[in-house]
C-alpha cells in the first residue's frame, strides 16, 4: 500500500500526514490556509484555542531534534492537547519490548495522536498502518524519505512572500540524494504549480533519478542562481564528507555555499531559506543567513502555524470559528 493511500479518511478528509506524495493541490491549499488562520495565535495574551481540547497527543522521537519536537509541542499545547514527550532512549523498546508493544500500551492510555520522527524511511507509515482506527499519525522525518510538515512551512513562508506560486523559480541546493526535505519540497512546489523547480549540487549527492522528479538538475552554483525567486541551501551531514561523497568542508563552500556575491545571481528580491540547523561557513555564510533576504526564523516561526493546522485537521477539527474565538 502507497502511502498517500493511508493518509485519507472515506471521505478524502486528512487522518495521517505521512508524506506531500499524492496529495492534490486543493489539499495543500488548505493546510496553508488553515496555519494563516493559526498564525494569529501566537501574538495573543493567551496563546491558546480550544480546538484539541481533550485530545491527546504523543511525540516519538527516535533520533533528536529539538526544534522539530519543541515547535510540535508547542502546536499541540496552543491547541489545548495533553502533550507526552516519550523519551525512546530511555523506554521500554531499549529494554527489548517492541515498537508495537509500545504502540498500543499508550493506544490504551486513549492516546489520539502519535508525532513519529525516526531515521529508518517508512517508519511513520508503517506506525499508521497498526494503529487503531482513532489514532492519527503525523510524520515529523523518517530516515532520507519524507518530512511533510517542514516542506509545508516552507510553502508557507514562500506564498507569504511570494503569493503566486505558478510565477515562481525556485532553487534548492545541497545533498538533494540524502534529504527527506528536499524531496518534500519538490514534490510540494510541483503540486502548487511551480514553473521550474531547480536542484543545485555536486553530482555525487544528486541522484540520477533527480530529473525523474520534475526538477532542472545544475552542477554550477553560478548557473544554477541566475534570475531565482527563491534560495533553499540544505543542511550538509559531516558524515558525506567522511564518506567520501564530498571534498572538504572548504571546498565544499567554495563551490557550493551561499556567499553575498552568489545570492546576487539571484533576483534583487529573492528569499533565503534554510531548514536549520545552520552549519555558517560550510552551506551559507553568517551574512547571508542573518541578512535581510534571510527568512530562516520566520520559517521556525511558521512552522508551529503549519504543524497546529496539520494535528487540528488530521483529528477533525477544522472550524475556522474555533480558531477565531
Amino acid at each position: 500500500m502507497k502511502q498517500h493511500d493511508i493518509q485519507l479518511d472515506s471521505e478524502g478528509k486528512l487522518r495521517h500526514f505521512l508524506t506531500i506524495e499524492g496529495l492534490k493541490k486543493q489539499m495543500l491549499l488548505d493546510i496553508l490556509d488553515y496555519a494563516e488562520n493559526f498564525s494569529s495565535v501566537g501574538n495573543r495574551q493567551v496563546k491558546k484555542v480550544p480546538l484539541l481540547r481533550g485530545k491527546t497527543i504523543a511525540n516519538l522521537f527516535f533520533e533528536p531534534s529539538t526544534r522539530t519536537r519543541t515547535t510540535f509541542e508547542l502546536a499541540a499545547k496552543r491547541l489545548s492537547a495533553d502533550v507526552l514527550n516519550i523519551n525512546i532512549n530511555t523506554s521500554a523498546t531499549t529494554k527489548g519490548e517492541s515498537l508495537l508493544d509500545m504502540l498500543h500500551n499508550l493506544e490504551a492510555m486513549q492516546v489520539d495522536m502519535f508525532v513519529v520522527r525516526h531515521n529508518s524511511s517508512g517508519a511513520a507509515h508503517f506506525i499508521a498502518q497498526h494503529v487503531a482506527p482513532h489514532v492519527s499519525v503525523i510524520n515529523a522525518g523518517d530516515g532520507s524519505h519524507a518530512h511533510p510538515t517542514q516542506a509545508m512551512l516552507d510553502m508557507f513562508t514562500i506564498r507569504r512572500h511570494k503569493q503566486d506560486f505558478t510565477k515562481l523559480t525556485v532553487a534548492i541546493v545541497g545533498d538533494i540524494m540524502h534529504s527527506r526535505v528536499a524531496r518534500s519540497q519538490i514534490h510540494a512546489l510541483n503540486t502548487l504549480g511551480v514553473p521550474e523547480v531547480r536542484v543545485i549540487g555536486p553530482q555525487t549527492i544528486i541522484p540520477n533519478e533527480a530529473a525523474h522528479l520534475g526538477v532542472h538538475v545544475y552542477h554550477d552554483m553560478q548557473q544554477g542562481l541566475q534570475n531565482v525567486d527563491v534560495v533553499i541551501m540544505l543542511r550538509l551531514q559531516r558524515e558525506r564528507m567522511e564518506g567520501a561523497l564530498l571534498p572538504s568542508e572548504h571546498e565544499y563552500f567554495h563551490m557550493f555555499g551561499l556567499t553575498e556575491k552568489k545570492l546576487k545571481l539571484a533576483k534583487p528580491d529573492a528569499i533565503v531559506m534554510h531548514p536549520g540547523p545552520i552549519n555558517r561557513g560550510v552551506e551559507i555564510e553568517s551574512t547571508v543567513a542573518d541578512g535581510p533576504q534571510s527568512v530562516i526564523l520566520e520559517q521556525v516561526t511558521h512552522g508551529i502555524s503549519v504543524r497546529m493546522a496539520a494535528m487540528s485537521m488530521a483529528l477533525g477539527r477544522s472550524s475556522l470559528a474555533e480558531v477565531q474565538d
